[in-house]
């Protein structure tokens, strides 16, 4: 068993995003405002490793307590695990060589529109979530192609939706979107379990889900000005949002205790 503060973790400051103590148990992470570009204030403790390195199975417990500067910013925020599966970085800032890989995430996720995506029927595509997804396993060396082929394939428009339906039914999510205001604290909680997955706000349970998520994921808290998309009437794109303002997320009290990988 191990148990993990926010000390322990790397940060990552891009664009002119930071990540600040603001006391011994809280850190803010904060991006300027954008008018072009991409900004991101992050902490994780994945940065550095190939995916089979990263720390955490099943079981596991996570909780926090966290606010953001507004109660819709732009952008995305969020917090809990994943296996970062979209990152190509070939090293860049110090980061792990990672080919892209099908998503698997256990995590409290928010996204402005255009940010338009849900893995669940009746799920808007944007908004604040709790959601755990499971995606078929898949060699990265055979992913990387078979993205590449789907992606260009998508961006055609008679084959946008048949391409798009194919790859989002293979992917098992739950999800719910919550009515919980982010400019105000809020104590989150994850029990990740081999077959099922739970999660509390504020010490109610609003979402159990059994569906399993395999390991090792790395642990993520971030706020960014990014967005994407991917649906079938939309397609699939991505792209960063203009800021007229300076936007943050504060967490607080963060402990994850559970099996390291």
């Amino acid at each position: 068993m191990r148990t993990i503060q926010v000390a322990q973790l790397n940060r990552l400051e891009l664009g002119g995003g930071e990540v600040s103590r603001i006391s011994e148990i809280s850190t803010r992470m904060a991006i300027p405002s954008m008018h072009r570009g991409y900004a991101d204030a992050q902490l994780d403790d994945y940065h550095t490793k190939l995916r089979s390195q990263f720390p955490w199975s099943p079981p596991v417990r996570f909780s926090l307590r966290a606010r953001a500067s507004q109660p819709q910013p732009s952008g995305t925020l969020g917090f809990g695990f994943w296996n970062d599966p979209f990152t190509l970085s070939l090293g860049q800032g110090g980061a792990a060589r990672r080919l892209p890989s099908a998503p698997q995430t256990v995590w409290f996720f928010y996204g402005s529109p255009p940010n338009h995506f849900s893995f669940a029927p009746g799920i808007e595509g944007h908004g604040f979530k709790a959601m755990a997804i499971r995606s078929p396993t898949i060699p990265s060396f055979v992913l990387a192609p078979l993205a590449a082929a789907g992606f260009m394939l998508a961006q055609i428009p008679i084959l946008r939706r048949p391409v798009l339906s194919t790859a989002l039914r293979r992917i098992q999510s739950a999800e719910v979107i919550l009515q919980v205001p982010l400019d105000e604290w809020h104590h989150y909680a994850i029990q990740w379990e081999r077959d099922k997955v739970g999660f509390e706000v504020d010490g109610q349970l609003v979402l159990q889900a059994a569906i399993t998520v395999p390991g090792p994921l790395g642990f993520v808290t971030w706020i960014d000005n990014q967005y994407a998309v991917a649906s079938p009437e939309e397609g699939f794109r991505f792209g960063v949002i203009p800021t007229d303002h300076p936007q943050w997320l504060e967490v607080s009290e963060l402990e994850i205790i559970g099996e390291t990988s």
